[in-house]
């Protein structure tokens, strides 16, 4: 039994075991990002009076407001895991749910495991821009589970439909990002219909839909939709991913919302990843699959359009790319792969050996990401860590005026003493107020009247913004604090 147990680890099993341990320390990093901070204090709340937050508490410009909280289950866990395990919670709670996206992303593909994990890898680079402890990441992981029950049952023949409605349920109230799923659905269903449509013509090898699947799925689909009401926001979420989507001020001035600037080496695994899915495509000799196409394409594009949908590119194209990759090794080597031997005991023990090498230093690469001072430290290069220290212990007078990327840490640092002009919640206030918002941040003409309607007597910005170089210049503010990261004005 010993030997069984010692030799079980060949070489394929230690290839996939030293890939999954890579991803989950490649998603161990500093968790926080400007929204995290937000969704804690909600999360907070909603424990403390033990209902769900549906009206604004947090800013003075639209405090009373209905606010469509669609993030709120998610808010609770992290807010749970924050306060028992501190920075150590979240960033362990990003890893497992990017490894776990990842484990059903590999159960989809084809090939020999260091094929397979050369792509994961790949895969895992292109998703990792978006790797924060917010809300998203559940999409993220729930994406993937989409797609792998899908996959089950084209490919394997195996039915796990069911489990849809449920999951869907269960997303509407962790995340808007449901809609990534019914894209993953709308994909699947058009590439099928494709599928049907070509194989007269143009006969695949691959496993295809009949119609009576294609409505199979469809009707599932609707049944998800239907579902989606199981939300204390109710009928809102039938559209309201939509709401958010038009908000033109995301594009325009909001980073992940915007099409991607490729210079950035972090930016440019989504372009390796596409062109290497485009070159497997037309050098395998294989006939695309047009679910494969669909999804891939439809992701694609989005990804174009804005860098936050890099992840469920990442997702939908490694298990397509895995697939012409083999169908290449298989026309190189036609007499490749072989029996599967099992390991020697000599070298299990070596695989076993270096298996633990590598769990050390994953561990040891985790370590720092996790702990207290790191974090803090990182917080105050891009936070006003220093600022509000300085409002907290001297209580000027008066509404503020915040910039938008730090809304959410002075949410979870002075509220409710005080409330933010703006934060992350663009969806609550909405395209004309936001644009509002930018004006008064650039110093624009009537900035200062905007200023008074909102009752505003304390402004914290960047040093440099144009804000804080025209409250220099008109006079009638004093800045009271400064720092490399943020100054505080106070009204005279």
């Amino acid at each position: 039994m010993l030997k069984r147990g010692l030799c079980w680890l060949d070489t394929r099993r230690l290839a996939t075991a030293i890939l999954f341990v890579a991803v989950f320390a490649m998603a161990v990093r500093a968790p926080a990002d400007t929204d995290t901070w937000w969704h804690l204090q909600a999360g907070r709340v909603t424990l403390e009076q033990g209902r769900v937050l549906q009206s604004d508490l947090f800013s003075h410009t639209r405090y009373g407001s209905r606010w469509v909280n669609h993030s709120w289950l998610s808010q609770v866990v992290l807010v749970w895991l924050f306060d028992r395990f501190a920075y150590a919670g979240l960033g362990l709670w990003m890893a497992a749910l990017v490894t776990a996206a990842f484990v059903l992303v590999y159960l989809q593909m084809e090939g020999h495991p260091l094929t397979r994990a050369f792509i994961v890898v790949l895969a895992a680079a292109t998703s990792a821009m978006i790797w924060s402890a917010r809300p998203q990441l559940f999409s993220f992981l729930l994406t993937a589970a989409v797609a792998y029950v899908l996959y089950l049952f084209k490919w394997r023949r195996v039915n796990r439909l069911w489990l849809l409605p449920p999951l869907f349920v269960l997303w509407v109230n962790l995340h808007a990002g449901y809609a990534l799923g019914f894209m993953v659905l709308a994909a699947f269903i058009a590439g099928e219909v494709f599928n049907q449509l070509l194989q007269g013509a143009l006969p695949s090898d691959d496993p295809v839909l009949g119609w009576r699947g294609i409505g199979l799925v469809a009707g599932v689909a609707a049944v998800s939709a239907l579902l989606l009401v199981i939300n204390p926001n109710t009928t809102r979420m039938w559209t309201y991913y939509l709401e958010t989507v038009r908000i033109g001020v995301l594009q325009d001035f909001i980073q992940e919302w915007q099409s991607p600037d490729f210079h950035p080496l972090h930016a440019q695994p989504f372009i390796w990843l596409l062109l290497a899915t485009l070159a497997a495509l037309g050098l395998s000799g294989r006939r695309v699959d047009g679910t494969d196409l669909a999804l891939v394409g439809g992701f694609a594009y989005a990804g174009l359009l804005a860098g936050r949908n890099f992840g469920p590119f990442a997702l939908v194209a490694a298990p397509a790319l895995s697939r012409h990759v083999t169908a290449i090794g298989a026309r190189l080597w036609p007499r490749g792969g072989g029996c599967r031997r099992p390991a020697t005991p000599m070298l299990a023990a070596v695989n076993w050996a270096l298996l633990a090498v590598v769990v050390a230093l994953a561990l040891v690469k985790i370590q720092q990401p996790l702990r207290p001072a790191f974090n803090k430290a990182r917080e105050r290069e891009t936070l006003p860590v220093g600022a509000v220290a300085w409002i907290e212990q001297h209580e000027p007078e008066g509404e503020i005026f915040n910039h938008y990327n730090w809304g959410g840490y002075l949410i979870w640092r002075l509220w409710p003493e005080y409330r933010v002009f703006v934060d992350g919640r663009t969806d609550l206030y909405g395209d004309a107020f936001l644009g509002q918002y930018l004006s008064i941040q650039l110093g624009e003409a009537g900035y200062a009247d905007r200023l008074r309607e909102h009752g505003v007597g304390l402004v914290l910005v960047p040093p440099g913004s144009g804000l804080a170089t025209r409250l220099a210049c008109d006079g009638g503010w004093t800045e009271a604090y400064r720092d490399s990261v943020a100054a505080v004005w106070v009204k005279d």
